[in-house]
């Protein structure tokens, strides 16, 4: 790296830190204005204020962070354009793809510290961050936060399956719960109950109104109980996991829980693999952004460094909503979770290459 290089990147990780450090803030206040009130009113403790505005912060700047990244390289190489310093730059004989490395190289430190946080820091974020949204902001939150707790059937293994027609999570009891076994293809043994506790001490279960059939070559046996404790291999949380759960998972959870949910047949797995899919997919998003951006801002404009800005709002702003709009369609209807997320970025790709093109020229 020469000294130009240096002084690219230097330009650029440190406008894209003062652009976080400059917006985290305002983004903080504006929460702080319209939540305080309620706050107040429903005397939160400060210790869970302080710790949800930390982890607000950073699910905050991870989620716009397309935007912020975008606007900073948009802000400088506009300003390195209406000093003429990238004529003089282009001028000495470096060619523009040249001039292009250290801003790749920027893009890359960006994109590596994105998927890391993306993998373990930013999950743990997401779950303090919603877990206070529905504790204390969300009306009926504590109910709200969990998926369907009616009718939920699942297969927990390969041979087993249980059902119940709803659940109650502050009980942590489950209602008309059914256990099916199967044996080569064949019903082994089924249990029922009107319902079925939890116990946390012990990790039992207690079902009240007990039956056992098993199933004989002759005649089934048939065993009843007003009360029976047993230990499953499910946890009654599985039936219902909180609508956010696949966002508090760091990356090795992630995986394992996607791969129990498809074998479950779980009805929600597309919003679990779009969260998956999207660790990888913001990354890459940083050196597409970066492309468009000096390709956008590397002219000087009889406009300025306003037009510059005015249009890179506009291109930041259409990705996110091309990123959020794909998203929810992918996760409510059969459109493919890989291909939702990453359609922004092939988009946008398509879009920094003709820039690109053209800029060369």
């Amino acid at each position: 790296m020469n000294i130009i290089d240096k002084y690219i990147l230097k330009k650029y990780l440190s406008t894209f830190g003062v652009m976080l450090l400059l917006f985290a803030p305002i983004g903080i206040i504006i929460d702080v204005s319209e939540k305080i009130n309620f706050m107040l009113e429903h005397e939160i403790p400060f210790v869970d204020i302080a710790i949800y505005y930390y982890h607000f912060t950073i699910y905050f700047t991870n989620l716009l962070f397309p935007i912020f990244l975008f606007l900073s390289v948009i802000w400088f190489t506009s300003k390195l354009a209406n000093n003429t310093e990238i004529i003089a730059i282009l001028s000495s004989g470096i060619s523009f793809t040249r001039f292009l490395r250290p801003f790749l190289i920027g893009a890359s430190i960006v994109s590596v510290i994105i998927l890391l946080m993306g993998f373990y820091i930013v999950p743990k974020s997401s779950e303090g961050f919603n877990n206070f949204r529905y504790t204390y902001l969300k009306t009926g939150g504590k109910e709200s936060m969990r998926g369907e707790d009616s009718d939920v059937y699942r297969q927990i293994s390969e041979n087993e399956f249980i059902y119940v027609s709803s659940f109650n999570n502050f009980s942590k009891t489950a209602f008309n719960f059914s256990f099916e076994k199967f044996k080569n293809g064949q019903l082994e043994y089924k249990i029922a109950a009107d319902r079925i506790k939890w116990n946390p001490k012990d990790s039992t279960y207690t079902m009240f109104n007990y039956t056992k059939r098993t199933v004989g070559e002759l005649n089934d046996k048939i065993e009843k109980a007003e009360e029976k404790k047993a230990v499953f291999k499910f946890d009654l949380e599985d039936l219902t996991p909180v609508v956010y759960i696949a966002e508090t998972l760091n990356l090795g959870e992630l995986y394992q829980f996607i791969a129990k949910e498809r074998s479950r047949g779980s009805s929600n797995i597309n919003v679990y693999l779009v969260v998956l899919f999207k660790k990888y997919s913001i990354p890459i998003s940083a050196f597409i952004l970066t492309i468009i951006a000096v390709a956008v801002s590397s002219m000087k404009r009889r406009g300025g460094m306003g037009f510059s800005l005015a249009i890179g709002i506009a291109i930041a702003f259409a990705f996110v909503f091309f990123d959020k709009i794909f998203g929810t369609l992918a996760e409510k209807s059969s459109i493919s979770p890989l291909l939702a997320v990453w359609f922004p970025n092939i988009v946008f790709g398509l879009l920094a290459a003709y820039l690109l093109r053209n800029a060369k020229r």
